[in-house]
């Protein structure tokens, strides 16, 4: 497969960390560059390692992804650095459980917003900078099998249906932006080992095994498990496909 990724620029929210990371890496191992906006304090080291173990341009900023004047300086940033992006990964997100007879109305507006609202405005900005340059591009949105499906044990209702939507926008840019050659894809993944699921599972270790026993393949992702669907998303090898959601799930939803 040709990917042709090598010198161009990709934009990873959610990058300091977990699936961002992982998925960051193995973009900067394709000669990449790579910007990582990120809440987190570590984004400019995340960002500083990437350029040492990979001899690429790396860039890393803190966002919250929720203010749109925010995200939209940081995209101009990211441009004035390494160029205009023609990769987005949005990895940014946050799940709050509960019943859903006792959700705050603060904490569903808080998932909406970053899930959903911080997933538009990335995008958002991403897509304006093409246009502007005339560039095709590629935008790979995590949604989740949550969007499908309901999980169990746990509720909830505010993850299941921000993940949904994000799915739907996906497709929804995808039409819109066909004819200027900017692709648009959801990948939807499963239980995914990251940092907050372990914190998870330490707090409620009945979890995992609840989880796993759900699984056909026995075991719950690792991130570098997503990192190929993106790769090859993102590349020149998928230029027909768009408004897709793209399940990796151990076989989750197949049962």
């Amino acid at each position: 497969m040709e990917l042709n990724l090598a010198g161009k620029t990709a934009v990873v929210t959610g990058g300091a960390r977990g699936i961002g990371l992982s998925v960051a890496r193995a973009l900067a191992a394709e000669g990449m560059n790579v910007a990582l906006l990120d809440l987190l304090d570590g984004v400019g080291a995340a960002a500083d390692r990437i350029a040492q173990d990979f001899g690429v341009r790396a860039y890393g900023q803190r966002l919250d992804v929720t203010d749109q004047d925010a995200t939209n300086a940081a995209f101009d940033a990211v441009r004035d650095e390494l160029g205009t992006p023609q990769v987005l990964l949005t990895a940014a997100g946050i799940e709050i459980n509960g019943d859903s007879i006792d959700v705050a109305a603060s904490d569903w507006r808080k998932v909406i917003d970053v899930n959903l609202t911080g997933t538009f405005f990335a995008s958002q900005a991403f897509g304006r900078g093409l246009l502007q340059a005339g560039l095709p591009g590629s935008a790979i949105l995590i949604a989740s099998m949550s969007g499908l499906i309901v999980n169990v044990p746990q509720w909830a209702a505010s993850y299941n249906s921000s993940k949904a939507a994000v799915a739907h926008l996906a497709k929804s840019l995808a039409v819109e932006w066909a004819k200027s050659d900017i692709r648009v894809n959801a990948m939807s993944p499963g239980y995914v080992l990251t940092d907050l699921t372990r914190q998870i599972i330490e707090r409620e270790p009945e979890l995992e095994a609840d989880w796993v026993s759900l699984i056909p393949q026995g075991r719950m992702a690792t991130p570098e498990d997503l990192t190929g669907l993106v790769v090859f998303l993102a590349s020149d090898a998928s230029r027909y496909i768009t408004g897709q959601q793209l399940v990796i799930d151990g076989g989750y939803t197949a049962v």
